[in-house]
């Protein structure tokens, strides 16, 4: 079949459907996870947790288990599911989306709640209770003696309502009791239940659904579940080499060109350790569904709360990565943060990269290109104020000197872009300067890495083109000759001797009081 034949019978990519059902009746493409339904549907346990980014499949993972779980088996033809289950049994499901209960008032969120239970009362015959874990104890009991079967319950994005007012000791509270109460019965009324799975971004400790069900399974970094959401590279050669196949060619490159360019873009998530490499979903569908590498995941969330987050914990841009910690310290409660390690994580824009099984340590870093230049850009304004648009340009034109070589000439627009912006009031220290050379040359992501290790120190920065590596060493208030200087004498060029490139040395001073690049030295 030609490439222009495979076009015509490509499956559409499931932009914005959440809906397992509407996925398959639909005919859109569908990355098989049934089998991890199966085995968590019959698993020897009864209530699960899955804690995963936003937008990651969480969604669609609970649709799937409804529509399992319904006895829907003809939605189910052709999967991996089909050839395992045999019985396909059909249960009462009361499936709950909390996505949609944020910014709610303690009134308000109790109206959402009991809009989320009427449909079910109104199908079972119950005149609703006036409190809301009544409602549901009612309800839970009702299905269990009208059909015969136990019932399963899904809640979607439990902790939705709560996660916006996490860190507000005024509001946190009425609204967490709420949610208290509308969970509380998933406990008593066990004996009716014959599966109940949550999904979420964190823990809420204090909502009691942890401590009251002592015997909750939390499958977040249980090794058979390491890809139960997002896509593996394994799905995406099985499942998806015709659509990378086509991407390929609306940019001219080969399919192996092409599935390097996605894994630097979107790859490098892992929920455990060891894990398959995981791709965000979201970005990756959206990528073949209109041919473009961009930041999807990251440009449908403003993270305007993590950046709010990353100035009150005083952590400068070249310390979100990086980081070691045990699993205690990132998959843990948010209520009372001591730490941002935990929102990073737990929010996507840290990954698992690495784990010590002597010291049980996990190294914890930014997964792609895609959360290391999005975050870069939120950062921005902190250096350039109301300058960004400007600043952006002129990076734009920077990365475009540098992919030619011409590392002279980007040093000389960034100087003369730097006169231009007005002193910032935290420019009192050295820091302040290093920090913004990060976060700037970060942002040609595909091409820089930082604080890169060697046998006698770290590289400031080292990045890669096509035809270079450049190693740069930054100074503050002191010559680029003390840079170069530095660079000779702790041999730094030794250790990318095998790279395959020639490495350009380059030494650069920064002069607070003119408050840009005072000289450089390249070698």
């Amino acid at each position: 079949m030609t490439r222009m034949e495979q076009e015509r019978t490509l499956k559409r990519c499931p932009i914005g459907i959440q809906t397992f059902s509407k996925i398959i009746e639909g005919n859109y493409l569908y990355i098989d996870k049934t089998e991890y339904v199966y085995r968590l549907a019959n698993a020897d346990a009864t209530y699960f947790f899955l804690s995963r980014p936003r937008r990651f499949g969480k969604s669609l993972l609970t649709s799937t288990l409804r529509s399992y779980f319904e006895g829907r088996r003809e939605l189910f033809k052709g999967l991996a599911i089909e050839r395992i289950e045999t019985e396909w049994t059909e249960y009462p499901v009361l499936h709950f989306d909390m996505s949609l209960g944020k910014h709610l008032g303690k009134e308000e969120l109790e109206r959402y709640i009991g809009n989320r239970l009427a449909p079910y009362e109104e199908l079972y015959g119950i005149t609703p209770a006036i409190d809301i874990n009544d409602r549901l104890t009612n309800l839970i009991i009702r299905a269990y003696e009208q059909t015969g079967q136990k019932v399963v319950v899904l809640i979607d994005e439990y902790d939705a309502p709560l996660l916006d007012v996490a860190h507000e000791e005024e509001e946190l509270p009425a609204l967490r009791n709420v949610m208290r109460n509308f969970y509380s019965p998933l406990k008593g009324c066990d004996p009716y239940l014959r599966f109940v799975f949550l999904t979420g971004i964190t823990k809420f400790s204090q909502l009691s659904i942890f401590s009251e069900l002592n015997n909750i399974s939390n499958i977040s970094m249980m090794k058979p579940y390491a890809a139960i959401c997002g896509i593996t590279e394994e799905e995406m050669l099985t499942q998806m080499d015709e659509h990378i196949g086509r991407f390929a060619d609306t940019l001219g490159l080969t399919d192996k060109e092409m599935l390097q360019r996605l894994k630097e873009k979107y790859d490098g998530y892992h929920f455990t350790w060891p894990s398959p490499d995981i791709y965000n979903p979201f970005s990756l569908m959206n990528a073949l569904a209109y041919s473009e590498l961009d930041n999807y995941w990251f440009g449908s969330g403003t993270p305007t709360y993590l950046i709010e987050m990353l100035r009150k914990f005083q952590v400068p841009p070249s310390q979100i990565g990086g980081k070691e910690a045990k699993s205690t310290a990132f998959d843990a409660p948010t209520e009372c943060l001591t730490s941002i390690t935990p929102l990073l994580y737990q929010s996507g824009y840290l990954t698992i990269k690495d784990y010590n099984r002597y010291s049980e340590l996990y190294t914890l870093d930014i997964p792609n290109i895609e959360i290391r230049v999005g975050l870069m850009e939120s950062l921005l304004p902190n250096y350039l104020q109301q300058y960004k648009d400007e600043g952006m340009t002129t990076i734009g034109r920077m990365y475009d000197a540098i992919r030619q070589d011409k590392m002279e000439e980007a040093l000389r627009l960034l100087q003369t872009f730097l006169l231009t912006v007005p002193a910032c009031d935290n420019t009192h220290y050295e820091g302040h300067y290093q920090q913004m050379f990060y976060v700037i040359f970060s942002l040609f992501g595909q091409y820089v890495d930082v604080e890169v290790r060697t046998a006698t120190g770290r590289v400031d920065m080292v990045m890669r083109t096509a035809t270079k590596l450049y190693l740069m060493e930054l100074k503050v208030d002191r010559s680029a000759a003390a840079a170069m200087e530095q660079i000779q004498l702790k041999d730094y060029p030794s250790r990318f001797a095998l790279c395959g490139l020639p490495v350009v040395k380059v030494g650069i001073s920064f002069d607070t009081e003119k408050r840009t690049i005072g000289e450089w030295v390249i070698e």
